[in-house]
C-alpha cells in the first residue's frame, strides 16, 4: 500500500471515529442523558443576555459576589439531587438549613460553647432530621412529598423556638467562621494546583471506565476524545481561574462545594453506591430484584442530603454573620429544588449528576444578579425563574418521552 493510500485509510478511519461519536451524542441527547448541556446552554444565554443589558453583570467584581452567593444554596442543591436521584423529594432541606444557622448562632453567642462545637452539633442535627426521613420513608412507606413537607413544618418550628424571643443572633466579624465565609480566598497559584488535581483526577476516572467498559464488552469513549474532554476542562478552569482572579479570586466556600460536588459526582458514577442510588431512582422493584438493598440506599441518601443542607446553613450563617426567623425557610427549599431542575435532573429520577446543583444554582443566582443590577422588583425574579422552570420540567418531560420511543 503507498504512503497516499495509508493516509487515506487514516483519515476515514478519523472521520468514522467523528461520526461514531456524534451518533453517540446525538442517542444520549435523545435519551436524556446530556440534559444538563441544557442547563449550560441557558446559563450562557443568561450571560450574554444581562452582559448586554448591564455591563457591569460580567464584571469579576460581580461573578466573585455571585458565586459566594452560590455556595451555601449549592449544598442545599446537592443534596435535592441525591434525593430526586431515587425519585423522592425533600421539601425541606431550607428550613434544615435555617435550622443549622440557628443552633450555631445561638450555641456560640448564647450558650457561649466553642464555635467548632456548635458547627458540629447544626451538621449532626441534619444528619439525624435525615435519618428521621429516611427511615419513615423507608420502613413505613411514607411519601416523601408530604412527609417533609411536615417536617418543613416541624424543622421551622423548631428554628423559631431554638432563636428565642429575640429572632434575631448576630455572629462577630471576627471570627473564624465569618472569615471563612466571606473573606478567604484562595490564590491563584493555590488555585491552580487545585484545578491541576481535579483535572488529573477526572482523567483517570474516564480512563479507569474506559478500561472496565471494554473489559465487559460495552462500549467505551476513545482515548481521543476523552483528552478533548480533559482539555476542556482544564481550559474552562485555568479561564474561570484568571479571570476571577482579576478580583478577589475563588472563596474558600466556592472551592469547599466545587471539592464536595467533584467528589459526589465520581461516588455516584464511580461507586457501587452511586450505581445503587441509579438503579433505585430508575426503577425501584427491578433494583429489589436485583438484590440491592433499597432501604438502606433511601435512608443513606435522606441522610446525606439533610447534612448538605445543614452544611449550607453553617456557610449562610458566616456569609451573612446572623441568623435570623427568615434563614432557610420555604423559599430557600423551593429554589434549591427550581436550581436542580434547571440543572438537568429528572423529575422521573434515576437521571442527573452531581454537576446539575452547580449549573442550576448559577442560572438561578445570574438571573438574581442580573435583575438586582437592572433595579428589578423582587417579584420579576420570581417570575422569570419560574417561567425557566417550566421550561426546564417541559424538556424533561419530552426527553422522557423520547427515551422510551423506540428508535
Amino acid at each position: 500500500m503507498s504512503t497516499i493510500d495509508k493516509q487515506r485509510v487514516n483519515v476515514r478511519g478519523a472521520a468514522d471515529q467523528v461520526l461514531e461519536h456524534l451518533a453517540d451524542v446525538r442517542e444520549r441527547v435523545r435519551t436524556g442523558q446530556l440534559r444538563s448541556l441544557a442547563g449550560v446552554g441557558a446559563l450562557l444565554l443568561i450571560w450574554v443576555v444581562f452582559r448586554v443589558i448591564s455591563p457591569a453583570f460580567l464584571t469579576p467584581d460581580n461573578l466573585v459576589a455571585l458565586t459566594l452567593q452560590s455556595a451555601s444554596l449549592g449544598f442545599l442543591a446537592l443534596g435535592v439531587v441525591l434525593v430526586m436521584m431515587i425519585g423522592q423529594i425533600d421539601l425541606s432541606v431550607g428550613a434544615v438549613s435555617g435550622l443549622s444557622s440557628a443552633i450555631v448562632a445561638v450555641l456560640f453567642m448564647q450558650a457561649e460553647q466553642p464555635l467548632w462545637l456548635a458547627v458540629v452539633a447544626a451538621v449532626a442535627s441534619g444528619a439525624a432530621i435525615g435519618l428521621v426521613y429516611g427511615a419513615l420513608s423507608a420502613y413505613l412507606d411514607l411519601p416523601s412529598f408530604v412527609l417533609t413537607l411536615a417536617g418543613l413544618l416541624v424543622v421551622l418550628g423548631v428554628q423559631l423556638w431554638v432563636l428565642g424571643e429575640t429572632g434575631s443572633v448576630n455572629l462577630p466579624f471576627d471570627t473564624w467562621l465569618v472569615h471563612f465565609s466571606q473573606q478567604g480566598f484562595l490564590s491563584t497559584t493555590t488555585s491552580l494546583l487545585v484545578a491541576a488535581g481535579v483535572v488529573a483526577l477526572n482523567a483517570w476516572t474516564l480512563v479507569h471506565e474506559r478500561r472496565r467498559r471494554e473489559r465487559a464488552d460495552l462500549p467505551a469513549d476513545s482515548l481521543v476524545w476523552i483528552a478533548l474532554k480533559v482539555l476542556a476542562l482544564a481550559a474552562l478552569l485555568a479561564l474561570s481561574i484568571f479571570y476571577l482572579g482579576r478580583d478577589r479570586g475563588i472563596g474558600y466556600p466556592v472551592a469547599l462545594l466545587l471539592l464536595v460536588v467533584t467528589l459526589t459526582d465520581i461516588a455516584l458514577r464511580r461507586t457501587r453506591w452511586g450505581r445503587a442510588v441509579r438503579a433505585v431512582g430508575g426503577n425501584v422493584d427491578s433494583a429489589r430484584r436485583a438484590g440491592l438493598q433499597v432501604r438502606r440506599v433511601t435512608v443513606q441518601v435522606f441522610v446525606v442530603s439533610s447534612t448538605f443542607a445543614a452544611i449550607g446553613g453553617v456557610l449562610a450563617v458566616g456569609r451573612l454573620a446572623a441568623a435570623n426567623q427568615g434563614s432557610g425557610g420555604a423559599e430557600a427549599s423551593l429554589t434549591a429544588i427550581a436550581a436542580v431542575l434547571i440543572g438537568g435532573v429528572s423529575l422521573f429520577g434515576g437521571r442527573g449528576s452531581a454537576w446539575s446543583a452547580f449549573v442550576g444554582v448559577l442560572v438561578v443566582q445570574s438571573i438574581a444578579s442580573g435583575l438586582t443590577l437592572m433595579n428589578a422588583p423582587l417579584s420579576v425574579r420570581y417570575m422569570i425563574i419560574g417561567g425557566v422552570l417550566v421550561l426546564a420540567v417541559a424538556l424533561d418531560t419530552r426527553l422522557k418521552r423520547g427515551a422510551l420511543q423506540p428508535r
